[in-house]
């Protein structure tokens, strides 16, 4: 899937059905992982319809086992050594604001 190309709605049910094979995959019931979740069923289904939460996200994925996914999902940033250099006494990592630079890119 390009998920460039991809609206969000399709991206967020890609998601849900990739959930539900791991589900299926692992031969658990939708009734089994929301017990082992203590989540409803509903939002088992909401989460494999491509509508949960980033909560149940997590959740889910602990009880299926896949929680180290999440580092293939969205990489830890790392800084590199010449970037700490520049930075001098100030760690990169502290920052908690954005410059704005990046607002030229459209939002989909």
């Amino acid at each position: 899937m390009d998920y460039y190309i991809a609206s969000d709605t399709m991206i967020l049910k890609e998601l849900g059905e990739r959930f539900r094979k791991l589900r299926l995959r692992r031969d658990i019931t939708q009734e089994d992982l929301a017990d082992r979740t203590l989540l409803s069923v509903g939002t088992i289904k909401s989460l494999e319809a491509g509508k949960g939460k980033l909560s149940t996200l997590v959740a889910v994925l602990r009880e299926l086992g896949a929680l180290d996914q999440l580092d293939q999902f969205i990489p830890p940033v790392t800084i590199s050594p010449i970037k700490m250099a520049e930075a001098g006494s100030k760690s990169a990592s502290s920052r908690e604001r954005a410059s704005g630079a990046g607002r030229k890119r459209a939002r989909t």
